[in-house]
C-alpha cells in the first residue's frame, strides 16, 4: 500500500510541473517571445528593478552587432544623447565579398543620419546605374539623379573600409562604448529583455543591461530565434572574384549578364578593382579544392561575359582567389518582445542581386531614430514595446518595395527551360531598353529613390503585358496564345508568393493596420 502511495505522489508531482511548465511557456508566448528560443535567452532577477551593468557602466541602450546596421545606429542613438552600448564579435576590418554596393536611395539615408563622410577616404566609387547584357546585346540604365544634389549616387566600395569608418565615427562619440565580445544570450525578467550575457576577448562572462537591447548581429544571428520566426530561404549561392586593372563597357556603372543558369554581377570596389559575382542556383557549389570550381567558371561560365572583360575575368580565375558566401532570403517576421528589437540582416533578408540590403537597414534605422527622438525615458518595456509596434509598419514601403523587387527580378533574371520563363524574362529586357519612364520607373525602384508598391506591381506587370504583346502581334497562332496565358500565370505565380510573406496590408494599406503610429508614451 506505501508503494502504491508512493507512485501516486510521483505520478500527480510530475503531472503538476507538466501543468506549470506549460502555464509558463503559454504566458511567455502571449508576451510575444517564443518558448523555442533555448539557450538564448536567459532569466534574470534584478535585486531593485533597476537596470545597471556589472561594471556599473549604465547604458541607455545596447547594441548588438557593429556592421553597417550597428555602427550607423550607435551614432544615430549616440548623436542624440543616448548612452550606447556596442558589443561586436570582431572589431578587425572585415573581409567580405557582399555589402559593397550602396543605392542611391541608401545614400540619401546616409546624408540624413549624418554619416555621408564614411564613403570619403576608402576609394569608393561612384555609381550612376546599370548596363544590362542578354545574349549579345546590351542597354544602359541610368539612376534619374536630375532632380538631386551632383553628390548624389550610388557608391560601391570595399565593405570592410566601410564598416571601419562607421565604427571609428561611431566610438568618436563620448557617449557610446564600442567593446569586442560575443553575446551568448538576451537576459529577460518576467517577459521583458533587460540586457545581454557576453564573452570578452580574454574569455571573461560578463552581463550588460539596458531599458532596450537591438540585435544586429547579421545573417549569422544566434539570437534571433528569440525575437522572430526565422524563415530562412537559401536559393543560391555567389561566388566572388576580384578583376584587376579591368575596364568595364560602361564605367561607373554595375554590369548585369543575363547568364545560364543565372545572373553575373561585375562592379567596382575600388580605382584599380572590379567585383565579379557569379550566381549558381542551389546551395551546392563545385568544389574549390579540386578544380571544379575553376573548371566551372571557365568553361560555363567565361564565353557569357563581355569580351571587354573576358581575360581579366579569365586571369581572376587562374589567380585561384576565389570565395564563395550563401545567399540567404528571409522575410521581416518579428515577435514584438518588451526590451527588445531585430535589425539589419538579422530582421530581414532579401536575395542580394539588386544590392539592396544596406538601403534597407539605413532606412530603418531613420525610422526608428525618428521614433525614439521624442522619448527621454525607455524603462516602460511594455508600452515602449507596444509603440514600436509601428516600426514594422513605417519601414514597409521601402523594405518591402526592395525586397519584392530582388526576390521577382532574380527569378525572372534566372535561365529557366520552360518557354514562358523565357519570355518574361525577354520581355523584361526589351522592356527595360525601351528608355524613358520604361527604363526610370523601374530604376528608380530598384535604387530606393521611389520606394512604391504600387509603381512595382506596375511596372512588374506591364512587363508581362508587353511579353504578351510580343507573342500575339503579328500572328496569335494557339500554341503562343497558350504560352502568353501561362507567362501571365507564372509572372504572378512569382511576385504574389513575395507579397504575401511581405504583407499584403502592411505593404499597400498601412494607414489601415492598428499599431500604424501610436503617440509616443507620456513619460
Amino acid at each position: 500500500m506505501a508503494d502504491w502511495y508512493l507512485w501516486a505522489w510521483i505520478l500527480c508531482s510530475t503531472m503538476t510541473l507538466v501543468v506549470l511548465r506549460g502555464s509558463v511557456l503559454k504566458r511567455r508566448k502571449g508576451n510575444g517571445i517564443s518558448a523555442t528560443r533555448g539557450e538564448s535567452v536567459k532569466r534574470v532577477l534584478a535585486g531593485n528593478g533597476e537596470c545597471r551593468s556589472a561594471d556599473g557602466s549604465d547604458a541607455d541602450v545596447i547594441v548588438v552587432g557593429a556592421g553597417v546596421a550597428g555602427s550607423a545606429l550607435a551614432h544615430t542613438l549616440g548623436k542624440d544623447g543616448r548612452r550606447v552600448h556596442v558589443i561586436e564579435r570582431d572589431l578587425t576590418e572585415p573581409d567580405r565579398i557582399v555589402g559593397e554596393l550602396l543605392q542611391p536611395g541608401g545614400y540619401l539615408k546616409l546624408i540624413e543620419l549624418g554619416l555621408e563622410d564614411c564613403v570619403e577616404e576608402i576609394d569608393a566609387q561612384k555609381v550612376f546605374g546599370y548596363a544590362l547584357f542578354k545574349d549579345g546585346k546590351h542597354t544602359r540604365l541610368s539612376y534619374p539623379l536630375e532632380n538631386f544634389h551632383s553628390d548624389v549616387s550610388g557608391r560601391s566600395f570595399h565593405n570592410g573600409r566601410f564598416i571601419q569608418r562607421m565604427r571609428e565615427k561611431a566610438a568618436s562619440l563620448p557617449n557610446v562604448r564600442l567593446e569586442q565580445g560575443t553575446v551568448t544570450s538576451l537576459l529577460e525578467e518576467k517577459g521583458t529583455i533587460r540586457g545581454v550575457q557576453y564573452k570578452t576577448k580574454d574569455g571573461r562572462e560578463l552581463t550588460a543591461f539596458a531599458p532596450l537591447t537591438i540585435v544586429c548581429d547579421g545573417c549569422f544571428s544566434n539570437l534571433r530565434r528569440s525575437l522572430c520566426n526565422p524563415k530562412v530561404d537559401v536559393p543560391s549561392c555567389f561566388v566572388g572574384l576580384v578583376l584587376e586593372n579591368c575596364h568595364l563597357p560602361y564605367s561607373n556603372h554595375g554590369h548585369v549578364i543575363l547568364a545560364d543558369p543565372s545572373p553575373i554581377l561585375f562592379y567596382p570596389i575600388s580605382s584599380t578593382e572590379v567585383r565579379c559575382l557569379v550566381d549558381i542556383p542551389g546551395q551546392k557549389v563545385p568544389s574549390i579544392a579540386n578544380g571544379e570550381m575553376t573548371n566551372y567558371l571557365k568553361t560555363i561560365m567565361a564565353h557569357q561575359v563581355p569580351p571587354e572583360i573576358y581575360d581579366s575575368f579569365v586571369a581572376a580565375v587562374d589567380k585561384g582567389n576565389i570565395r564563395t558566401m550563401p545567399n540567404r532570403s528571409m522575410p521581416a517576421s518579428p515577435y514584438p518582445t518588451p526590451g527588445a528589437l531585430l535589425m539589419g540582416d538579422a530582421f530581414n533578408m532579401r536575395r542580394p542581386l539588386t544590392g539592396g540590403g544596406m538601403t534597407v537597414a539605413l532606412s530603418d534605422i531613420v525610422v526608428l531614430h525618428d521614433l525614439l527622438r521624442p522619448l527621454r525615458d525607455l524603462n516602460d518595456g511594455p508600452n515602449l514595446c507596444k509603440y514600436l509596434e509601428s516600426f514594422y509598419t513605417l519601414r514597409k514601403p521601402v523594405a518591402s518595395t526592395i525586397n519584392t523587387l530582388a526576390g521577382a527580378l532574380y527569378k525572372v533574371f534566372s535561365a529557366s527551360p520552360d518557354q514562358a520563363r523565357k519570355e518574361m524574362r525577354q520581355a523584361c529586357f526589351d522592356y527595360l531598353s525601351l528608355g524613358g519612364v520604361f527604363s526610370t520607373g523601374p530604376i528608380s525602384l530598384l535604387s530606393g529613390l521611389n520606394p512604391r508598391p504600387l509603381s512595382l506591381v506596375m511596372h512588374f506587370f506591364v512587363v508581362a503585358i508587353n511579353g504578351i504583346g510580343r507573342l500575339l502581334v503579328p500572328f496569335p497562332s494557339p500554341k503562343r496564345i497558350w504560352i502568353g496565358a501561362r507567362l501571365i500565370t507564372g509572372a504572378s505565380g512569382i511576385i504574389f508568393p513575395i507579397i504575401k510573406s511581405e504583407g499584403v496590408r502592411q505593404m499597400f494599406f498601412p494607414a489601415t493596420v492598428p499599431a500604424y503610429y501610436r503617440a509616443p508614451p507620456l513619460k
